[in-house]
């Protein structure tokens, strides 16, 4: 065992923060603590646990992770938790690479030999999909994800019912599965239009038909709708799914490893979820540190059910050249078959972190900014 001797952050084009931890013995261990669009808030936190966990056992890592939650009084919430991930996965990280095992064989072994995955197409606005698409099926996907709608009104035309399903219909027509991100856009007059005009065309999943806030409508919603509803990614640990697990509202649950307090949290998260029949989903847009997290979990997780991919998401093409297969020093890991990727094998997060470009980019790299909706009556809509 070795304490921490230093923990780095650096944030990194497009939008992605990373988290390198060392120990004494010259151990390292990455991590990700990315949180879109507040990238600020999570930098300070770091800041704060970096004061306090210098000095600590790396290997204790529930312990860390306890520590951080609960003794902070003000406790759980995207900016704690965000920052909490990134320490978390560096330590498992740090840890499994000591041993020389992958991740996945410290937190039980494997229980399949390769993961499912989807990518997205469309855009915030989603336009040529169909073409988008076609290039998803040449890279080797069988499963891909778009936003279901651009913004809406609370009350808005029938039309924007009807061009989503003609664009659902479109994609499927192509051989391709198809999950549905209402992004919390909708409120709940269009929610339930769109949830009921989508069933016969059977999408994957209908990803945040509601705002997670709005616990009541999503129960609502799935005693209307034979889709499946996915959420997750703005639940930040497992005393947030609870409410949804009890109510046996969701489906699929889609924690983000960058957001709900790393593999530490995620696994459990998984295991309340398997208790009441509900499949596992990451959300993970994010960079290669935080889906290699996910993968590591994935292989050894039994109700895990299709990751998420950020290959070629709108959000890295505003960038210009970052994508998932930077930063890393061999993206063939990403290569997509039949849909699936194989299981990370190497030691740790199962990838090699090109420190080099890390430092470089991150000398000038901006912190990303959030989008945002007006509607013609310059009112707030939902992003």
């Amino acid at each position: 065992m070795a304490k921490i001797k230093s923990i780095e952050h650096f944030l990194v084009l497009p939008r992605w923060l990373f988290v390198k931890i060392c120990d004494e013995e010259d151990n390292y261990g990455w991590g990700e603590a990315t949180l879109e669009g507040h990238t600020e808030a999570v930098e300070g936190c770091l800041d704060a646990f970096t004061k306090r966990f210098v000095g600590w056992e790396a290997d204790n890592i529930e312990h860390i992770w306890q520590s951080a939650h609960r003794q902070s009084f003000y406790r759980g919430g995207p900016v704690l938790q965000s920052a909490l991930s990134g320490i978390d996965i560096a330590l498992w990280d740090l840890k499994a690479r000591r041993l020389g095992v992958p991740i996945y064989q410290l937190l039980g072994g494997a229980v399949r030999t390769k993961i499912k995955v989807y990518a997205w197409i469309g855009g915030d606005r989603p336009a040529d999909v169909s073409d988008a698409a076609k290039q998803r099926i040449e890279q080797g996907f069988t499963a891909v994800k778009m936003n279901a709608t651009e913004d809406v009104e609370w009350l808005d035309s029938p039309r924007v019912v009807e061009a989503s399903v003609e664009k659902l219909k479109a994609v499927r027509d192509l051989g391709l599965d198809v999950g549905l991100d209402f992004h919390g856009r909708l409120h709940k007059p269009m929610a339930k239009q769109l949830a009921k005009a989508l069933e016969p065309y059977h999408p994957l999943f209908i990803e945040e038909p509601l705002l997670s806030e709005h616990s009541e409508g999503i129960k609502q919603l799935s005693n209307l709708t034979t889709c499946p509803i996915a959420l997750g990614e703005r639940l930040y640990s497992k005393w947030d799914v609870k409410r949804f697990l009890q109510d046996t509202s969701v489906d699929i649950l889609q924690p983000d490893i960058s957001h709900c307090g790393g593999i530490s949290e995620i696994r459990k998260i998984a295991s309340m979820a398997e208790a009441y029949d509900v499949a596992i989903a990451p959300h993970c847009p994010l960079g290669p540190i935080a889906l290699a997290a996910c993968c590591q979990f994935a292989m050894s997780t039994p109700n895990f059910v299709i990751q998420e991919m950020g290959l070629g998401i709108h959000y890295n093409r505003a960038a210009g050249a970052y994508d998932i297969n930077n930063y890393i020093k061999d993206a063939s890991v990403w290569n997509v078959k039949d849909g699936y990727i194989e299981g990370l094998k190497g030691a740790g997060l199962g990838i090699e972190v090109d420190e080099e470009e890390v430092r470089r980019v991150a000398e000038t790299a901006d912190h990303w900014r959030s989008g945002f909706f007006f509607g013609p009556d310059s009112a707030i809509r939902e992003w």
